[in-house]
């Protein structure tokens, strides 16, 4: 790694984010303006996800609850990966690919939106909370990468990141999160 590489990779993340938003700034409102109706209706948010994406799921929950630029009311997020003994008792009584599912089996109600993030969109957990969340009649969104995966089709929203390499889709979907919460703060401070 050289000064060069480090310029190359910054180059590549902002040439990715420059398209990306290009193209899916309409799809962002769009699902910013569902989340923000569906919080100011008394829903709430569901999210989930593994690994980088869990400590994604953590900070969106985390903005929306708290604030994210303007003073507000709190608003009611959910991240399904906080607590250790739901998700390793479901995990050992019932199997990994059910942590967030029952979760959503729990928590969801019609009008909710479940939120899940994926990079690769072949995560079984994050795929089986979607399908329930669908089938109780909530919002899906899903923050993938690289085509989604296994997820197009399945959910109402399809936030893909066209890349390959899971630090790109990662920084993107950071970005994304931070957009959805200035959309969602917005509406809420109608």
């Amino acid at each position: 790694m050289n000064a060069d590489d480090i310029r190359r990779i910054v180059a590549d993340s902002v040439a990715l984010k420059e398209r990306f938003f290009a193209a899916s700034a309409p799809l962002l409102l769009e699902v910013g303006r569902h989340m923000g109706e569906c919080l100011l209706a008394g829903g709430r948010v569901l999210a989930f996800g593994n690994g980088g994406s869990a400590a994604d799921a953590q900070h969106f929950a985390a903005e929306l609850v708290g604030r994210f630029q303007r003073e507000r009311a709190g608003l009611s997020a959910i991240a399904l990966t906080t607590d250790p003994s739901i998700v390793t008792a479901v995990a050992n009584d019932i199997g990994f690919a059910a942590v967030f599912r029952r979760q959503v089996e729990a928590h969801g109600r019609p009008g909710d939106v479940a939120l899940g993030i994926s990079t690769s969109g072949r995560s079984p957990n994050v795929i089986e909370a979607l399908r329930a969340a669908r089938e109780r009649g909530m919002l899906t969104v899903a923050l993938t990468g690289n085509g989604g995966g296994d997820l197009p089709g399945l959910v109402h929203h399809l936030v893909d990141v066209p890349h390959t390499d899971t630090q790109r889709i990662q920084e993107v979907h950071a970005m994304v999160l931070h957009l959805l919460c200035q959309v969602v703060e917005e509406a809420a401070s109608r």
